[in-house]
């Protein structure tokens, strides 16, 4: 009776799991891209360009305030950067979206479909991750959302007198307020949302890494562990061929945004102030930490895949100095004992060891019982193989790793450090 209800109850969890990941996939095609019909694909053409073209230029143009009609306050000198930037990179996230659904499908995009071979731990894992994606969309955008909000309330309302209007000025207003903001919040949320699908896809390549360091815990066949290993480096290859484009793209427009940005801002006779130029400060901030997810996400699951080398040189070693020992058991020396306790120290974490999540494949426990079923020869050929074979995401043969991100984050720092020091003064 207890199995029974045991297998209920995982079943129910099972079953509340795929229904979470099919509103998922649902809530991705109804709101930024579905491609499975003609009419739902123009809806969808039709609402990106409308938000990411139309109103951006009708606002320009609508909303022109010359010298003549307003103050120096409300003539949004810098509106046009701020536009092509924020278009140019929905644009890339909504084609990148579009052609990942056209030739992959969402559920084979994002490893659905091989979700159910893994373990209970990695699907609730990867469930629970998922359940997160809209937060952290929320996390990373609402707050640049509010400083939009709250700027664009103090442009209409302190010049009302002075910004055109057509009909009533209030309605007017209110009308082409909320345009603007939900122009700027999906052109935002569409960027930000395939920088959280990347962490989201390699978030699941982070379980199965954790669950295939615990092999070296378990009597298993170097060629078992071999074939996992293949498994996971040829996920990451698919990760990396699909999204090394988008990558690329928003590295390089990153950079070309926020050094157009510095020119507009530095050139001689720039009228720069907070109120005139805090769109472009806002702008470089939201392009900035989405290019620092997808940048950090690559880097994390790649120092990851490398330490399974250093896992694995471990387990070799601690294996072939415990098969030694035992080569004859008849007199235990001194330096036997002395031997003894430092490979257990060394091959065993302590209870109250303790460390990041980063370094916690160093603590797993090394067993040894791979000394007499596994040769040798076979541990070093694994040892060798891991070595020449270190997995990790990839940009076009170049590895995505903590190099890499310190480098490529510090430089777009400097940049968004020194706008915001021309724009607001930090």
């Amino acid at each position: 009776m207890a199995d029974e209800r045991g297998s209920l109850l995982q079943m129910n969890k099972e079953t509340e799991d795929v229904a979470q990941l099919r509103s998922f996939t649902s809530y991705l095609r109804w709101v930024y891209v579905d491609q499975s019909n003609l009419f739902k694909a123009g809806l969808s053409w039709s609402v990106f360009f409308s938000l990411a073209y139309v109103v951006p230029i009708l606002s320009h143009v609508m909303l022109d305030c010359s010298k003549t009609t307003c103050d120096a306050d409300h003539s949004r000198p810098y509106h046009v950067p701020v536009q092509i930037s924020l278009s140019v990179f929905a644009t890339i996230s909504f084609l990148s979206l579009s052609d990942w659904d056209r030739r992959y499908g969402f559920r084979k995009f994002l490893f659905l479909d091989k979700v159910c071979d893994e373990s209970i731990k990695i699907q609730r894992g990867y469930s629970h991750q998922m359940q997160r994606t809209m937060k952290l969309i929320l996390l990373w955008g609402l707050p640049c959302f509010v400083a939009e909000c709250a700027y664009k309330i103090w442009w209409y309302v302190s010049g009302n007198s002075q910004i055109p209007h057509y009909g009533n000025p209030y309605m007017s207003s209110i009308i082409l307020s909320t345009l603007e903001l939900c122009s700027w919040l999906y052109r935002t949320s569409i960027f930000f949302l395939v920088c959280v699908l990347f962490r989201l896809i390699c978030y699941l390549q982070l379980l199965r890494l954790e669950d295939f360091a615990q092999v070296f815990q378990r009597e298993t066949e170097v060629e078992l562990i071999l074939m996992e290993h293949l498994r996971i480096r040829k996920n990451l290859r698919i990760i990396s061929h699909r999204f090394r484009g988008f990558i690329l793209a928003s590295l390089i427009l990153v950079t070309a945004s926020q050094l157009s940005f510095l020119l507009v801002a530095t050139k001689p006779h720039a009228d720069v102030d907070v109120l005139k130029a805090g769109e472009l400060a806002l702008v470089s901030i939201t392009l900035v930490s989405g290019l620092f997810i997808l940048l950090r996400g690559a880097t994390k699951i790649t120092h990851k895949a490398q330490s399974i080398t250093g896992l694995c040189a471990k387990w070799h070693i601690c294996a072939t100095i415990n098969s030694f020992e035992n080569v004859d058991g008849e007199t235990t020396t001194a330096s036997q004992v002395v031997s003894r306790q430092a490979t257990a120290a060394t091959c065993g974490s302590s209870d109250d060891e303790v460390g990041d999540e980063e370094d916690e494949l160093d603590n797993t426990k090394m067993l040894p019982i791979f000394t007499h079923t596994i040769s040798f020869q076979r541990r070093q050929a694994l040892v060798s193989y891991m070595e020449n074979n270190k997995g990790g995401v990839t940009m076009f043969g170049f590895m995505l790793d903590r190099t890499w991100l310190h480098s490529i984050f510090a430089i777009q720092l400097a940049l968004c450090l020194w706008l915001l020091n021309k724009t607001i003064g930090v």
